[in-house]
């Protein structure tokens, strides 16, 4: 979560919002790493879930990523919940919990349907202090 929360603060000089992304594979190597691209590459998919799911699929030529996990520094939305499910990945990781748009946990539990045919472990709120802090500071330099 360190290394995500790091990545996460280089969101924020390109204007974008700072969450912060990274993926390890099954021997708990960091093989991505990403924070949100929205505002720099004027593309509302670029959240850094999905930036590192992306790098990772190229990277190997496959879009399964079936061993790895993914670490965020806030709990994934609907879209990022769904990407990590379609990827097969098997956990997901994150440390604020986001009430207004969470699909992990706080609004929705996207992730652990059980229609789905895949579903990622969930480990919730780990440094979610530190995480949660990096958005009010930069939410408040906005206000």
């Amino acid at each position: 979560m360190r290394e995500a929360i790091d990545i996460a603060r280089t969101a924020s000089p390109a204007g974008d919002v700072p969450i912060g992304a990274v993926l390890l594979d099954a021997d708990g190597t960091l093989v991505a790493a990403a924070a949100n691209e929205r505002e720099q590459s004027h593309d509302p998919t670029a959240h850094a879930e999905v930036l590192v799911l992306r790098r990772r699929a190229a990277e190997l030529g496959s879009w399964h990523l079936e061993g790895h996990t993914l670490v965020v520094t806030l709990e994934p939305c609907t879209m990022c919940a769904g990407a990590s499910v379609l990827a097969r990945v098997d956990r997901v990781v994150f440390g604020a919990y986001d009430p207004k748009a969470g699909a992990v946990a706080s609004l929705w539990d996207v992730v652990r349907d059980p229609r789905l045919n895949h579903r990622p472990q969930v480990v919730g709120g780990i440094l979610a202090e530190e995480c949660g802090a990096l958005l009010k500071d930069y939410f408040l330099q906005w206000r």
